[in-house]
């Protein structure tokens, strides 16, 4: 197999402006310089005439780039922002919702240094960088088999269940239907060559090279997020109802912690394309309660069990957390208080839905870790139950509450039943699937080989090389 190219949604604009840096082609000819293309009644406008479609391709491949101006950035995050972003490889230019899409089409591993630069600080160990180079490449993969089966198949997909009790959405990368994925959070933080790669960046993507984990034979879609909580969430509970045997159930620990050590000859060194037959996944020494029980759950969340990401050592979170990430300071255990004015008011504005005043805040459903995948919200004026998780999130939230593995306490209650005020103290950052940064992090930092990380976060999964 030859590497692939990625197509990566970056900018979705009436109109985008974009700087060639170095000589492109289109259409026969080559250009340079500062360029504008404008939406107009379903076509593109550029140099005067109007196009269904633009691509500009770069003379040398290797080095030519492009910038886009005013790329917005940390979308719906507290944080958003736009800058000027520089990108290798060609410039797509497409109708779409009624803008345009710029996208960007390069080589895996040449998108793969840019997402290790944005995902991981540069002061990452060279364990975590390779063991994130191989979960960023088998999902990247793993999306663009499944929406090529989509679109061979014509398969309908549906997002979201509604009825007059219940509300159950999710948010994938099936919203995406024109390109691979997006260069947000939404798919996996992409910034070209924005931020200059460092040599370690280059040295992990380097060394595992087409590496991608598999289970069953097929490419696993290897999720991550920032903080699991202390507890693996499973893949069902965020998305479609699919149980995937290496997402599973399993604590975030492991008392041999600082003895634990793989063997020297790491099977991955050779060019060989088997699976690395060396380490298994770490059996944590206390097991898990079952969280999906509430009185677990609730004990779980009050309380701040060991874990590996349950850790404020500065040092280990630079090497996770960019710049404007550590503006977020609470993540392993927190706590947010709304009033019952602010609560009413940012629930009608995020959902649309005017509930009334919030009576109560119930919990119907959670998943492994603890993560409510169903919350019913009792108002004066309605009552719904809501999910799955990323939809609590949005609900609760002016932007995205860190994780829905939370309790709610309620205070000052009126004698018509209705709390002054709601304290959610909850668990973790993101979906807790898949590989969790912060504890991938300590893990590097305690002298866990890339493959160990790898198969203690993805369950009895395989390490294998797809191409050289």
């Amino acid at each position: 197999m030859k590497e692939p190219k990625v197509h990566v949604g970056i900018l979705f604009e009436p109109q985008i402006e974009f700087i060639l840096l170095n000589p492109y082609r289109i259409n026969g000819m080559e250009i340079s310089g500062k360029q504008v293309v404008t939406y107009n009644e379903g076509r593109i406008l550029w140099n005067g005439r109007l196009y269904d479609e633009l691509l500009f391709e770069p003379v040398n491949e290797a080095t030519d780039a492009f910038e886009l101006l005013d790329v917005t950035i940390g979308i719906n995050f507290h944080w958003e922002r736009k800058e000027d972003q520089r990108f290798l490889g060609s410039l797509k230019i497409i109708v779409e919702n009624k803008k345009l899409t710029g996208i960007n089409v390069i080589h895996v591993e040449d998108y793969l240094t840019s997402v290790i630069s944005s995902e991981m600080s540069a002061t990452a160990s060279l364990e975590l960088l390779e063991a994130h180079a191989v979960i960023s490449r088998s999902w990247l993969l793993a999306q663009i088999h499944k929406n090529k089966e989509i679109t061979e198949t014509q398969t309908e997909y549906s997002a979201f269940t509604q009825t007059d009790e219940e509300l159950i959405r999710w948010y994938d990368r099936e919203d995406h239907t024109r390109f691979d994925v997006c260069a947000d959070d939404h798919c996996q933080r992409y910034q070209g060559i924005t931020r200059a790669s460092t040599e370690i960046v280059k040295q992990a993507i380097a060394a595992t090279r087409g590496q991608v984990l598999t289970s069953d034979g097929k490419i696993c879609d290897a999720r991550f997020s920032k903080c699991c909580g202390g507890a693996f969430e499973e893949f069902q509970y965020c998305w479609e109802d699919v149980k995937y045997p290496y997402l599973t159930k399993q604590r975030d620990w492991s008392k041999s912690t600082t003895s634990y050590k793989l063997p020297a000859t790491n099977a991955m060194q050779n060019d060989s394309a088997a699976p690395v037959a060396g380490s298994s996944s770490l059996v944590a020494d206390s097991p898990l309660p079952d969280l999906t029980q509430e009185a677990k759950a609730e004990h779980w969340i009050r309380t701040s069990p060991e874990a590996f990401c349950n850790t404020t050592d500065k040092k280990v979170l630079s090497q996770v957390l960019n710049n404007y990430d550590q503006e977020t300071t609470d993540f392993y255990r927190w706590k947010v208080v709304y009033t019952q004015e602010e609560l009413s008011a940012l629930i009608l504005k995020r959902s649309g839905i005017d509930y009334g005043q919030i009576i109560d805040l119930v919990p119907i459903a959670r998943g492994t870790s603890g993560r409510l995948w169903k919350l019913k919200i009792v108002g004066t004026k309605k009552t719904l139950t809501i999910g799955k998780e990323l939809e609590i999130r949005r609900t609760l939230s002016t932007s995205h509450l860190y994780s829905s593995a939370f309790v709610v306490d309620k205070e000052d209650i009126s004698p018509e039943g209705i709390p002054a005020r709601f304290i959610l103290t909850g668990a973790g950052w993101g979906h807790g699937v898949g590989l969790c940064q912060i504890g991938a992090a300590v893990m590097g930092e305690q002298g866990y080989k890339y493959d160990a990380i790898l198969l203690h976060y993805y369950i009895g999964a395989s390490i294998e090389k797809l191409y050289e």
